[in-house]
């Protein structure tokens, strides 16, 4: 089992995304990236492992985004 509490003291309170083994420009899911959002860059597993959570957001934020621009289009045709 690998845990995340191994780091030197001084990368305990630097973002996640400045520690050295983050990324090496590998890919990162939609939960990481999410949970990066959330958490302004200190926590990347906050949403866990299951992808189902960040496709939520993910869809509730074209939704948001669809829907304003809807409504804005129909006000605009109303005036």
């Amino acid at each position: 089992m690998r845990t995340d509490f191994d780091f030197p003291k001084k990368d305990l309170f630097e973002p996640v995304v400045f520690r050295p083994d983050f990324n090496s420009f590998e890919t990162i899911n939609v939960n990481q990236a999410w949970s990066l959002f959330f958490t302004a860059g200190k926590e990347d597993k906050v949403l866990g492992l299951n992808p189902e959570l960040g496709r939520f957001f993910t869809y509730l934020l074209i939704a948001i985004g669809a829907t304003g621009s809807l409504l804005a289009g129909a006000f605009i045709h109303m005036a």
